[in-house]
């Protein structure tokens, strides 16, 4: 302790070298638990995307193709599902429930999601959280559109207003259903998953926008005007994927079985969690690449804690020969200087774990609107202690550099001139 008394004392007399290397360290640390904190909760938002669903059901490619363009709205469907097919699946023992799911038209760059109203019912994200109605109600009506969060935001739109869907799921398209557009009826609450991306209409309006359309372009003498879509039999000829609820998960291998074995047409059946897994293994060497940066960045900051003590020692040479002769015994010298850096790493811990817990409370409502992230304020993790730990350690061992080199100073070239 009584080296530590003194190391402080050596380091508040030299103090502005010492508060811009505390300085550096607790930026390293707060980045290094930033990306991890972040890291962590991107993965358990990542895997929460969707929850309560049993399985998910597609045309025939593979886990990760269906789960992007099913869950993510990202990519195709490499072919779709007939209406016999899915009423099928829909009919087969233990199926409690099931969500048809129609993708490939969009608006204003967002996917537009024909389904029916179960998918209100049904669909979890989270820990079982189910969709919330911010402002607004379901669809009802053939031409009712219910939005995601960000579609409402970024574009601005509020209920009652009316929006036109286009054909296809670019950003820009030049074939739009102007001639039946439809009317904002409800606003979903944030969930910090796709669905906030999502532009979500029934099942029939889908049919009704592409009455009259052959290969993707309307028919020149078959265009059929809104009010008369109404009159006409809107039963989908197919849909793109199917989630599907099970009265008893004892039966969920059974039924993927079935299906992927299914004799009318190639169908793939797969289990959220599984795939969810399997698809942030491809995405996230990203995190790891991130937090290998960060690692860096704390590593940067102790050479610099080094560089400092090693500079320091060449106009301390005096200051320790006189610890010397006061009867300081060489080991002492090397307690104080690694007491010295042990302190600024520890106290630049500190300081970067209390900066971040203020971003994080000052950042937090702005990272939860825009990301749906939810950064926690509490103590560390276990992971995050270990990282602590491991650049404690660290600081320790960059400690004994300079260290060792005033441990091999003796008395008299402390006390020398040197010319």
């Amino acid at each position: 302790m009584a080296i530590l008394r003194l190391a402080l004392q050596s380091l508040l007399n030299r103090r502005f070298t010492a508060l811009l290397t505390l300085l550096s360290i607790a930026l390293s640390v707060a980045l290094l638990l930033g990306v991890e904190r972040i890291r962590t909760e991107a993965r358990a938002s990542f895997a929460n995307t969707l929850s309560g669903t049993d399985l998910i059901v597609g045309a025939r490619s593979g886990p990760v193709q269906l789960m992007l363009y099913a869950v993510f709205r990202i990519g195709h469907a490499t072919n779709n599902i007939s209406w016999q097919s899915y009423q099928e699946i829909a009919a087969m023992p233990r199926v409690a429930w099931t969500v048809p799911m129609s993708l490939g038209d969009s608006h204003r760059g967002f996917p537009v999601l024909g389904t029916s109203t179960a998918y209100f019912d049904h669909y979890r994200y989270g820990r079982d959280k189910p969709l919330v109605l911010a402002k607004g109600e379901r669809f009802a009506d053939l031409y009712d559109a219910v939005l995601g969060a960000e579609v409402a935001a970024k574009l601005g739109y509020r209920l009652g207003d009316e929006i036109v869907i286009a054909h296809g799921a670019g950003d820009v398209s030049f074939t739009r259903h102007e001639d039946k557009p439809f009317r904002v009826v409800g606003i979903l609450e944030r969930t910090g998953t796709p669905v906030d991306r999502s532009v979500h209409v029934s099942l029939e309006a889908i049919e009704a926008i592409h009455l009259g359309w052959e290969g993707g372009a309307p028919m020149r003498g078959l265009e059929i005007d809104a009010e008369r879509a109404r009159r006409m039999d809107l039963t989908p000829k197919s849909i793109t994927a199917v989630l599907v609820g099970l009265d008893s998960r004892i039966a969920t291998f059974a039924l993927q079985r079935r299906i992927n074995e299914y004799p009318q047409e190639p169908l793939l059946a797969v289990l959220p969690g599984v795939a969810l897994s399997e698809l942030w293994s491809v995405i996230g060497l990203a995190e790891n690449a991130l937090l290998v940066v960060s690692a860096f960045v704390v590593l940067v900051g102790l050479i610099g804690m080094l560089t400092a003590l090693l500079i320091g020692l060449e106009g301390r040479r005096r200051e320790l020969a006189i610890l010397r002769s006061l009867g300081a015994r060489p080991a002492q010298i090397l307690g104080l200087i690694i007491g010295e850096a042990l302190l600024l790493t520890l106290i630049g811990m500190l300081t970067g774990v209390g900066l971040l817990v203020i971003l994080f409370a000052l950042g937090q409502p702005l990272i939860e609107a825009q990301l749906g992230l939810h950064l926690g304020l509490g103590l560390p993790k276990l992971r995050e202690w270990l990282l602590l730990a491991a650049v404690l350690i660290t600081g320790l061992l960059v400690g004994l550099v300079p260290g060792w080199r005033a441990y091999r100073m003796s008395l008299s070239t402390g006390l020398s001139l040197r010319l």
